[in-house]
C-alpha cells in the first residue's frame, strides 16, 4: 500500500496532506479472486485508514505531492549551496521475533528508523525522507497500523517525514502471523561538510554515545540463548519483564549528533567522524570513522556495559570482549573530535539526555601492529 503524505514548500501551494499507503492488490474494482487466494483487499483498505494520522504527523515542509502517486518526492531544504543526497537501507533483523511473540509492534518502527537515519546523519546529512516496506504474512489492519506507528514515532525523533510505503500480503509464503520490515532513508548534507571518515587525526579523542540497551543487533544470538537456557520473556528483568527490555527501542542520534556539530563549530572545533555502532559491536564499526592508517584505541572501563548485555553474557559463558564484538556494549555512536573538544562534546551530549564520555583515543595503526582497533585497562 503506497502512503505517500505530502506537503509542499512551494509559496501558494495548499497544507500537507497524506498520500494513500499502497496495499498490494488494493484496488476499487472487485477482487474476489483475488481474496479468495488469501489477500485480503478490504483489511487494506483498514489498514491504510488506521495509519493516516500517523504518517499525517511525520510532515516537513519539503515534501510535495499530492493523493494516490506512485512515488514521493521533496525539495532540498533551503539553505545548502552544494547539496548532496545521501540515501541508507537497512532491517530490523530478527529483534521482528521478539516483537511478535511479545504480541507488541509499537515500537519495532523505531529500531526500523534508527537504522537507517542514523547511518546517514553518520555522514554529517540531515535526515529528509524515509520509506518502509512491511512484509506480512496476512494483513490485519491493527497490527499493521501499529508497525507504522512506531515507523512513524521514529521519523519524529529522527526529524525526518514518513513518505511512502508498501505493505505486501505474502499468503502461503509467509506464516499468517509473520512479517517483516525494511527501510530507506533519504539525507542532505553539504558536499564540503560530508564526513567521509579521512579527517581524523593522530591524537584526537573519542567520545562514546550511550545506547539504550541491545538496539537492533544480535538478536539471532539473543533468541539462541533464550532457547538454549529456557528463558521466559515474562520473565521479571530490574523493574519490568525481559521481553519489555529485549524490545527496548533503539536510541535514535541523529537530531542529537546534528546540534552537537553545530554547536561545537560555532565554538571553533570541528567533528571529524561519526560511528554508528551496530552490528560487528565496537571493534567493527569504530575503525570506520577513521582513515585506514589510524586506529581506535578505547578504555572500556570508561563507560559501563547495559546491564542486559552483562546478564545475557553471563548465562551464556561469553566474556565482555565478546560482547562489545557481537553487541554494541553500551555504545551507540562514536564521535572522533580534536583533544580539547571532548569534554565539551561530553557536556553537550549530556545536556540533550544522552549519557556520553570520553572513551579512547585515535592513534597511528603502526603503532599497535598495524590493528584498526585495540582495547585497553579492560579486566575480561
Amino acid at each position: 500500500m503506497t502512503r505517500v503524505p505530502a506537503s509542499s514548500s512551494l509559496k501558494k501551494s495548499p497544507r500537507p496532506r497524506p498520500r494513500e499507503r499502497h496495499v498490494s492488490g488494493k484496488t476499487a474494482a472487485d477482487r474476489s479472486a483475488y481474496a479468495r487466494a488469501g489477500v485480503d483487499v478490504a483489511a487494506g483498505d483498514r489498514a491504510v485508514e488506521l495509519m493516516r494520522a500517523s504518517v499525517a504527523s511525520t510532515m516537513r515542509p519539503e515534501i510535495l505531492g499530492g493523493l494516490g502517486g506512485f512515488g514521493s518526492a521533496f525539495t532540498i531544504p533551503v539553505g545548502y549551496r552544494e547539496p548532496v543526497i545521501v540515501s541508507s537501507t537497512d532491517g530490523v533483523g530478527t529483534k521482528t521475533a521478539i516483537a511478535a511473540a511479545m504480541g507488541k509492534l509499537d515500537t519495532i518502527g523505531i529500531d526500523l528508523v534508527a537504522m537507517c537515519a542514523d547511518d546517514v546523519a553518520c555522514t554529517g546529512a540531515e535526515p529528509v525522507a524515509f520509506l518502509d516496506y512491511i512484509a506480512i504474512g496476512k494483513l490485519d489492519p491493527e497490527r499493521v497500523a501499529s508497525l507504522v506507528a512506531g515507523i512513524a514515532e521514529g521519523c519524529r525523533q529522527a526529524g525526518c517525514a514518513l513518505t511512502g510505503g508498501e505493505t505486501a500480503e505474502h499468503p502461503g509464503l509467509m506464516e499468517p502471523d509473520e512479517f517483516d520490515l525494511a527501510g530507506f532513508a533519504m539525507g542532505v548534507g553539504e558536499r564540503s561538510r560530508l564526513l567521509d571518515g579521512q579527517a581524523a587525526q593522530a591524537g584526537d579523542a573519542i567520545v562514546g554515545l550511550a545506547s539504550s540497551g541491545l538496539h537492533a543487533n544480535g538478536y539471532s544470538l539473543v533468541r539462541r540463548i533464550i532457547a538454549d537456557h529456557g528463558l521466559r520473556l515474562d520473565a521479571p528483568f530490574e523493574d519490568r519483564t525481559l521481553g519489555d527490555e529485549l524490545l527496548t527501542p533503539t536510541r535514535i542520534y541523529a537530531l542529537d549528533l546534528l546540534s552537537i556539530r553545530a554547536s561545537l563549530a560555532a565554538e571553533g572545533f570541528e567533528v571529524r567522524g561519526i560511528a554508528h555502532i551496530t552490528g560487528g559491536g565496537m571493534p567493527g564499526n569504530a575503525p570506520r570513522a577513521l582513515p585506514t592508517h589510524l586506529a581506535a584505541v578505547v578504555d572500556p572501563t570508561t563507560w559501563p556495559m547495559p546491564p542486559v548485555m552483562r546478564m545475557l553474557g553471563a548465562i551464556a559463558g561469553i566474556g565482555d570482549v565478546e560482547l562489545r564484538a557481537t553487541f554494541n556494549g553500551g555504545l551507540g555512536m562514536t564521535i572522533v573530535v580534536p583533544a580539547e573538544a571532548a569534554a565539551r562534546t561530553v557536556e553537550l551530549s549530556v545536556a540533550r539526555g544522552v549519557p556520553a564520555w570520553v572513551v579512547g583515543r585515535v592513534v597511528e595503526s603502526a603503532s599497535i601492529g598495524g590493528k584498526r582497533y585495540l582495547e585497553e585497562g579492560s579486566a575480561s
